[in-house]
């Protein structure tokens, strides 16, 4: 075993992974296959990791990280902005996959980015299944877009025969998903306790369910930063610049700002704290994200404390 603590870099692609040891400086490239996968479990192990860091580029990386989570790596998921950032803040412009594995390998170094939560296989499904879903609805609204603009009444049957089938598929979808969050006692007990609250239904209780385990374990400041709904300064010098939002789990936060929009209208407690902030002079956008955070933070409390929605209490 060797004792000297490395960081790790990964690059995926579609049928290769390339690796960089920091500050090793070792670098080589395996087959994105189960051989592959085998060979550098095995190679890494024989090394003192400290983490091993890939970048989250759709589901392409998950079975690399579960592989090496479950050989008992430390494995990290970054976002690649964060380390493209890293990349243009150190003066390394030019790109391949093996250069982009050393780069990834000194930003662990360098940032020292938090173990992730893998999912197990429940989890991973149930995620998938959501991506479906979005799918559909994305296609499904494209048609519907597409019926309004065409004139031709044989095209118009086709894409209405579309609209139909797609309509059943997600219909069929939604009904799998609520299966499948039936079938765990802890997810069922979890759904219902979100969805206790006016403005949840249930395709945000799954997104929160599959897409943020961390819910009821983060404090307050974590998991609006983990999201992506804490506002970020823009200051320098006298100059105080408008706070903005970036980063975080996209899904999640697309999640909560159907169920702020929906709350506005059935939750009295985002509708108040919508109406207090507009009265304010806070402009719209401002005071719908705030709503998100509010109701993300009262959602993170009631999953903590296990208590269901109660409109008079304080659960932030």
């Amino acid at each position: 075993m060797n004792t000297q603590e490395v960081y790790v870099g990964i690059d995926v692609s579609g049928r290769r992974l390339d690796v960089h040891t920091w500050p090793r400086g070792e670098a080589w490239s395996v087959d994105y296959d189960e051989a592959g996968l085998s060979a550098l479990t095995a190679r890494l192990q024989a090394l003192s990791v400290a983490v091993v860091v890939l970048e989250a580029t759709g589901k392409v990386q998950a079975v690399a990280v579960a592989t090496l989570a479950a050989a008992g790596l430390p494995v990290a998921v970054v976002n690649p902005r964060q380390v493209r950032d890293f990349a243009r803040a150190t003066g390394r412009l030019a790109k391949t996959d093996r250069l982009d594995a050393e780069v990834i390998a000194r930003f662990a170094e360098a940032v020292k980015p938090p173990v992730a939560e893998v999912p197990d296989a429940d989890s991973q499904r149930l995620s998938e299944l959501l991506a479906r879903r979005r799918q559909l609805v994305e296609m499904l609204t494209a048609e519907q877009n597409r019926l309004r603009s065409t004139q031709d009444p044989a095209l118009c049957k086709g894409v209405q025969a579309h609209i139909r089938w797609l309509k059943e598929a997600l219909s069929k979808l939604e009904k799998e998903l609520s299966a499948t969050i039936r079938q765990s006692p802890l997810w069922r007990a979890k759904d219902e306790l979100l969805r206790s609250v006016p403005g949840i239904g249930p395709v945000v209780s799954c997104m929160l369910i599959a897409e943020l385990p961390e819910l009821g374990r983060l404090g307050r400041r974590e998991l609006a930063a983990l999201v992506g709904v804490a506002p970020i300064n823009w200051d320098s010098g006298a100059r105080r610049g408008e706070r903005h939002i970036r980063g975080g789990r996209a899904p999640v936060r697309r999640a909560l700002y159907m169920a702020a929009l929906v709350g506005m209208r059935k939750n009295d407690v985002v509708r108040a704290h919508y109406q207090h902030l507009r009265a304010a002079g806070k402009p719209p956008k401002v005071a719908l994200v705030a709503c998100m955070r509010k109701l993300l933070l009262i959602l993170n409390a009631m999953v903590r404390t296990g208590q269901p929605w109660q409109p008079k209490a304080i659960h932030t």
